[in-house]
């Protein structure tokens, strides 16, 4: 659908080389036509015939990339508690709590996660516990997600300075050396400025894919940036962001968006993100990734003036969390392809959507695990922790129908994928 101006250059090359090729077969006919050509008895040639016959050109084939995307890893107190308890009390285990969601991740070509705590070692382990919004992660998070088959990480998020400067810090240079062990790439906080303009492309099967992140805030220390050279780059910058998106235009044959955006807990689709997004689709990003919310909501193709169009998740909601609501247990994990056409280079996007995922747990948050909607069940909704009794008293239905419910108001059919 999006054909940029590098391709427009190659094709332009292919059709120069076909004239040049037509040129030199038209000659080489005359030639011989030429040598074939009587003369009748006024003295005009008379050419015999000459039969040619085509050589059937091979059809080039598309280039494909299957991408999966995940929304906010979020690691309460109950969910590293959980893994303390899988590790038999003795570190951390994680993986058996993404296990049923392996295969979805490990099926892509491209799997992206928004993580949404840092991992400061030097700092102690927290999930927001005693009423204070701080996160820090064990590094078994990262080692967890993976073996997950999870490449892409995007840090861009509201809790990237709960641990102070220092900790991002040091977080940033954790999942830098982890993204040199493992292949991966890692954005959305950096180390400074030159870092931050330094835009993360990824070439999977021939395709080049560039990736940006940004942040609505910091939670209230964003002054803290003020005398270090880390930086975040935020939604309010919209210069930096029109400028880095039409960078990544040049630069990639795709452009793929992280936005943390939006207001806690809702399932309103802002007027401000509407308008956001339609000027970063105009600016060249062809995939934008919602989170923040902890709330699943909906999504839309957004047309250009040329009629190429981009695809927007306003939010995935949650990967994987502990909080008590039935909305925050319903999250999305966009699954869609990215296609190269393989005669004319245009870039579209096909097979579109998202998978519904369940948070499960049980009675004092134990057997945590994250499904997708196509192996969970109505007996496994009866066993969920959920209704949960809040400290103000009241309580957050849930059982299959509300799941069921959440799906149906939040997610357009078009884009359900409840069997994957």
């Amino acid at each position: 659908m999006k054909l940029r101006k590098g391709r427009a250059a190659g094709a332009a090359a292919v059709f120069v080389a076909a004239i040049a090729l037509c040129t030199v077969g038209c000659n080489v006919v005359g030639r011989i036509n030429n040598e074939n050509a009587q003369q009748d008895s006024t003295g005009t040639a008379v050419v015999d015939e000459v039969e040619t016959t085509e050589e059937p050109t091979e059809s080039k084939p598309d280039k494909v990339v299957h991408v999966v995307a995940a929304g906010d890893n979020l690691i309460h107190y109950s969910v590293y508690k959980n893994a303390e308890a899988l590790a038999g009390g003795v570190g951390y285990d994680f993986k058996p709590m993404y296990s049923e969601v392996k295969y979805l991740v490990q099926d892509a070509d491209l799997a992206i996660l928004n993580q949404e705590t840092v991992i400061s070692k030097s700092n102690p382990v927290r999930g927001a516990e005693g009423g204070l919004l701080l996160f820090n992660s064990p590094p078994e998070v990262a080692d967890a997600v993976i073996d997950l088959g999870f490449n892409v990480f995007t840090m861009a998020n509201n809790h990237l300075l709960d641990m102070g400067t220092d900790g991002l810090e040091e977080s940033i240079n954790f999942w830098n050396e982890k993204a040199k062990e493992n292949d991966l790439t890692v954005l959305g906080a950096y180390l400074n400025e030159e870092d931050a303009n330094n835009i993360r492309i990824r070439e999977v099967n021939g395709v080049k894919v560039a990736f940006l992140a940004y942040a609505h805030h910091i939670n209230g220390f964003d002054s803290l940036l003020d005398d270090v050279p880390l930086r975040v780059v935020k939604n309010e910058e919209e210069d930096v962001i029109e400028r880095q998106i039409k960078e990544a235009d040049e630069m990639a044959d795709v452009v793929i968006v992280s936005a943390h955006w939006g207001e806690d807990d809702t399932t309103v689709v802002t007027e401000d993100r509407i308008e956001l997004a339609n000027k970063m689709v105009d600016w060249g990003a062809d995939v934008i990734l919602g989170c923040h919310t902890h709330t699943a909501e909906t999504m839309e193709w957004i047309e250009r003036d040329d009629g190429t169009k981009g695809f927007v998740y306003y939010s995935m909601g949650n990967f994987i969390c502990a909080q008590t609501d039935n909305f925050n247990v319903v999250g999305e994990m966009p699954d869609f392809d990215i296609v190269i056409d393989g005669e004319t280079n245009e870039l579209r996007l096909e097979n579109v959507g998202c998978i519904p995922t369940i948070i499960h747990y049980e009675e004092d948050f134990s057997n945590m695990k994250i499904y997708p909607y196509s192996k969970y069940s109505p007996e496994l909704a009866e066993r969920h922790g959920l209704p949960y009794a809040v400290p103000q008293g009241t309580y957050t239905e849930f059982g299959w129908d509300v799941i069921n419910r959440i799906i149906d108001e939040q997610i357009p059919e078009e884009f359900r994928k409840l069997d994957k």
